[in-house]
């Protein structure tokens, strides 16, 4: 992949991970308010998911997010270096549809599925 092109989509995708970071953030607020500022007992409420569950579904969200973006500080450094598209294990050249696929992909696709 070209490094202009391999660049431009990881900054992309960089900045879109960011916005939803941002956008856990306030909906993990709001959720703490909202329990903080309502006295139901929503452990035992047959109706749906509890407050606790909600809060655990964004913090994961959030970690996964948190996860990414540093695959993509990794793979912006990579191409800084030189050394972007070479499997960080075996050394091979990782293929041109695994980068397009998954533009911070540290591994080849035999790598990675060990």
């Amino acid at each position: 992949m070209d490094s202009n092109v391999a660049r431009a989509r990881l900054l992309q995708e960089q900045r879109e991970l960011i916005a939803m970071e941002q956008g856990l953030d306030a909906s993990f607020q709001d959720i703490v308010d909202a329990a903080r500022d309502s006295n139901l007992d929503d452990e035992h409420d047959p109706e749906g998911s509890t407050i606790a569950a909600e809060r655990s579904l964004v913090s994961s969200l959030g970690r996964s997010a948190t996860d990414r973006l540093a695959q993509i500080e990794a793979a912006l450094a990579r191409l800084e270096a030189g050394t972007y598209g070479v499997c960080l294990s075996c050394g091979e050249m990782i293929s041109e549809g695994r980068l397009e696929a998954r533009p911070a992909a540290p591994l080849c696709i035999t790598c990675a599925s060990r």
